[in-house]
């Protein structure tokens, strides 16, 4: 694995399936090398308990303190942006509650959930995608600036509607790619998104811009 901040090109193209399998299995050590309790405890919730939440019930939703979870989960991760965290907290818990069921019923539409999750406050494609894998991981990869980075032709990193558009699609083809060439596991764009995440070894927070909606 490469070390924190550092990333693995190499991975994208490659169809060595022990090798793909070694980078997902790192994950969990790579999210505990990142040194931050409160991301090892929020990534534990959001991998192995969100997604039980979710779908036990009836008509899928998540809860305002979930979206707040699930906020902090995303900028423990990454960047910390504390006015996104108050906007957040400041939803009514109602509306979270009807927007999100709302979302989760349009899937698997690749734009439309995203674009709703997206009118709540503080909310901007990153989080939307980060609510949306817990619930579609086999639709919605989480939004990250590392794994588009080990992406060919994506560009500069843009936090918008079209830019994930067009990242969602490129993971969902190489999670096919790779489902058909790896059969023991099924690929979904959520785990290839991990799994390139943990070959770039992590992040550091970078300053943003304060009024900045990912």
């Amino acid at each position: 694995m490469a070390e924190p901040g550092k990333k693995e090109p190499a991975l994208w193209g490659s169809d060595d399936c022990a090798l793909w399998e070694q980078a997902l299995e790192s994950y969990t050590s790579v999210i505990e090398a990142q040194g931050n309790e409160k991301l090892a405890n929020l990534d534990k919730w959001y991998r192995e308990k969100l997604p039980a939440l979710i779908a036990e019930r009836e008509q899928p939703y998540i809860l305002l303190e979930e979206l707040e979870g699930i906020a902090g989960w995303k900028m423990s991760r990454g960047v910390w942006r504390e006015r996104n965290r108050v906007l957040i907290r400041g939803n009514d818990p109602a509306l979270v509650e009807a927007t999100s069921r709302e979302a989760f019923t349009a899937v698997p539409d690749p734009r439309k959930p995203v674009a709703l999750l997206s009118t709540l406050a503080g909310v901007g494609p990153a989080t939307a995608s980060a609510a949306l894998a817990a619930y579609a991981p086999q639709t919605y990869p989480f939004f990250d600036e590392l794994v588009s980075g080990q992406m060919p032709g994506m560009g500069p990193v843009a936090f918008t509607l079209k830019y994930y558009l067009a990242y969602a699609e490129a993971l969902r083809g190489r999670a096919a790619e790779l489902s058909e060439a790896c059969p023991d596991r099924d690929w979904t764009p959520q785990n290839v998104s991990q799994a390139l995440w943990a070959a770039s070894g992590g992040k550091v927070a970078a300053p943003a811009p304060p009024d900045a909606i990912f």
